[in-house]
C-alpha cells in the first residue's frame, strides 16, 4: 500500500481517529478480521500508554493539548505484522465454557484475559446469535481483532454449548495477553527505579522537536527463551505448589512450536512428570479431543500429531520419563494413535463429488486401563455413518497396541525411539498412575 499524509499527522504521530482509520484500512485485506475502533473502543485504552494491536503493543503519547496520539510508524508494523498471518478456520480451539475458571498469580496483572473478556461477554448477552441481534454499532474487538466474526458456537451431541476460535486468532490474543503483561511488569520496574532517584541523563520521558512526549526506547517485551529440558524428572503436583512458577514458565518459548511465549506446564497425567512449558495453542492441541472418561473422537488434529509435526509431538510426550521408558504414549494417546494410524485402513469411505471420503465420525473407546494392559481393550467405531450404520473397525487389546506404536516409532522417529527403552526403568514408579480424565479445561489453566 502506497505511503500517504494522514490528517492530523505532527512528526510522525496521528491522532487516535486517525489512527484507527489507517487500521482499519491497512488491515483490509488481512485473513485476521480487523476493527475501525482499536484504539478508541474498549478494552483500548490509550490513557495507560500503550494500545495492543495482534501481538503488537503501540505506544501512545500525550501531545501538547492534552491530544492522545500514537506513531503512525508503529501502527503500519502491527498491520504488517498482522497481514502476514495465515489462518485455517476449520483449525478451532475450543476457549470456553469450562467448569473452571482459569487463575493467575495474584500478584501479576493482565488486563486483556482475553477468555474471561470474552465468555463474560456472551453470557450477559446470552450467546454469540443474541449478542448479533443486539448489536448496538460498536466494534467488538480485542487487540484490534474482530474477534465475533470468528467466533464459532458448537453443542455436540446435545451437550452443553462451547465456544471456539481458529488456532490462528487464538495465537495472536495469547500473544498480545503476554505483550500485555510484560509492559506492565516493565512499567512497574521504571517506575520504581525512577521513584529511587531521578537521573537528568535518563529523562523519565523525552521530548520531541516540537515538544511533544514520546516514550522510552525500547520495548517491554522480551526475547524468547528456549526450554534445554531444565524441568525434565519434575513432578508436576510438587512444581505447580512452588511460588513464582507461572512466571518462570512465561519466560521460555513454547517447547513444541518454539514459536510462541510458553503459558503453561504440559504434564502426563498419567505419571506425574512434567514434559515442558508449552503455549496455550499447542496446549489445546495437545488434549485428546472430546475426551469423556474412556471415549475420545478422533478429530483432524491427529493428522497434525502423528503425521505432520510427528516428532516433535513425539518427542515432546517421551520428555515424560514413564512413557519413554515403556516406549508408549498415554492411553488416550495412545488410543487416538490406534485408531488414526493402525486402523486407518479399515475405516470405509463413501462417494463424494471430487473422489470419495472417509466414513461418519471415528471413535475410539477403551475399557479397563493401562494397569491393567492383559483385560485393557481398544475399540475402534464409526458413528454418523451417511448409510445410517454404525460399525466396529477393530478391537486392539491394548498390550498389542503398545507393541505396534514401538514399531511405528522406530520407523517414523528412530531418534525417539532410540532414546526410550525397559533399560530406563530406575526410579520410576512400578505401577502407572491412573488416567485422570480433565473434560472441564482446568488443564488449560495457569496455576
Amino acid at each position: 500500500m502506497s505511503e500517504r499524509v494522514m490528517p492530523g499527522r505532527t512528526d510522525g504521530l496521528i491522532t487516535l481517529g486517525a489512527a484507527d482509520a489507517l487500521w482499519a484500512d491497512v488491515t483490509a485485506d488481512s485473513a485476521v478480521p480487523t476493527v475501525s475502533g482499536a484504539f478508541t473502543y474498549s478494552p483500548a485504552h490509550a490513557r495507560a500508554g500503550y494500545v495492543l494491536l495482534g501481538g503488537h503493543a503501540v505506544t501512545t503519547v500525550r501531545a501538547s493539548g492534552g491530544q492522545w496520539r500514537v506513531p503512525e510508524v508503529e501502527v503500519r508494523r502491527a498491520a504488517a505484522e498482522l497481514n502476514a498471518v495465515g489462518m485455517d478456520r476449520q483449525d478451532l480451539v475450543r476457549i470456553g465454557p469450562f467448569r473452571g475458571t482459569s487463575r493467575q498469580e495474584c500478584n501479576e496483572e493482565t488486563p486483556l484475559r482475553w477468555r474471561q473478556r470474552i465468555a463474560r461477554e456472551l453470557q450477559q448477552l446470552g450467546g454469540p446469535e443474541r449478542a448479533a441481534r443486539r448489536d448496538d454499532g460498536r466494534p467488538h474487538h480485542l487487540a484490534g481483532i474482530d474477534w465475533r466474526q470468528l467466533l464459532v458456537e458448537q453443542a455436540p451431541d446435545g451437550t452443553q454449548r462451547t465456544w471456539w476460535l481458529p488456532r490462528a486468532a487464538v495465537r495472536l490474543l495469547d500473544a498480545a495477553e503476554h505483550t500485555e503483561r510484560q509492559w506492565v511488569r516493565a512499567e512497574r520496574t521504571r517506575q520504581a527505579s525512577t521513584a529511587v532517584t531521578e537521573s537528568p541523563s535518563r529523562p523519565r520521558r523525552a521530548r520531541s522537536a516540537g515538544g511533544q512526549q514520546t516514550a522510552e526506547p525500547g520495548g517491554p517485551t522480551a526475547a524468547l527463551r528456549p526450554y534445554n529440558g531444565e524441568l525434565e524428572g519434575q513432578l508436576y503436583s510438587v512444581l505447580s505448589r512452588k511460588p513464582g512458577t507461572s512466571r518462570k514458565v512465561a519466560g521460555w518459548a513454547c517447547a513444541v512450536c518454539h514459536t510462541a511465549h510458553a503459558a503453561v506446564l504440559d504434564h502426563c497425567h498419567e505419571h506425574g512428570y512434567v514434559r515442558a512449558p508449552v503455549c496455550q495453542s499447542c496446549n489445546t492441541l495437545e488434549r485428546p479431543d472430546h475426551l469423556y472418561g474412556n471415549d475420545i473422537r478422533v478429530a483432524n488434529r491427529y493428522t497434525r500429531l502423528f503425521r505432520i509435526d510427528a516428532d516433535d509431538w513425539l518427542r515432546h510426550w517421551h520428555r515424560c520419563p514413564g512413557c519413554r521408558a515403556r516406549t508408549t504414549l498415554p492411553l488416550p494417546h495412545l488410543a487416538g494413535w490406534t485408531a488414526h494410524i493402525a486402523c486407518r485402513s479399515l475405516r470405509p469411505t463413501h462417494r463424494a463429488p471430487r473422489g470419495r471420503t472417509p466414513c461418519g465420525i471415528l471413535r475410539v473407546s477403551w475399557t479397563g486401563s493401562q494397569n491393567t494392559p492383559r483385560s485393557c481393550l481398544l475399540t475402534v467405531a464409526v458413528d454418523c455413518c451417511p448409510s445410517g450404520e454404525h460399525r466396529v473397525l477393530a478391537r486392539v487389546p491394548y498390550r498389542e497396541a503398545a507393541e505396534r506404536f514401538r514399531t511405528w516409532l522406530a520407523e517414523t522417529a528412530p531418534a525417539v525411539a532410540a532414546a526410550a527403552g525397559p533399560d530406563r526403568l530406575d526410579g520410576l514408579p512400578a505401577q502407572s498412575r491412573p488416567v485422570i480424565v480433565d473434560t472441564s479445561g482446568g488443564g488449560l489453566a495457569l496455576f
